[in-house]
């Protein structure tokens, strides 16, 4: 399992392996090329927004000019609310733009 610091949940996120592995499936085009960005996504996002799916997760946002010709990569971290108030990355992708209302 890696862990990445996120100084806006005053954490550190986990990146389980499973999740890593349903990223490089589903998103090839993020990992293992873009890992660093997506660990400085955590650490200092352009934005950040809860999820209209779960409130327990959070999409953090964070621009590019070096992937892909100029893209976002999104990082959705899932916070455990139990006693230790795990965070963990549930999914992470490319996007051209943040979505409105988002």
């Amino acid at each position: 399992m890696k862990k990445f610091l996120c100084p806006y949940l005053e954490s550190e996120v986990e990146l389980p392996l499973e999740r890593e592995q349903h990223i490089i499936e589903t998103h090839p085009e993020l990992l293992p090329a873009y890992e660093s960005e997506l660990a400085l996504t955590l650490q200092q996002p352009d934005k950040v927004r809860y999820s209209r799916f779960t409130s327990s997760a959070r999409l953090f946002y964070r621009w590019f000019d070096s992937v892909r010709n100029g893209k976002y990569i999104v990082v959705v971290v899932v916070t455990d609310s139990s006693f230790l108030q795990r965070h963990w990355i549930v999914t992470a992708y490319i996007a051209r733009k943040i979505p409105k209302g988002d």
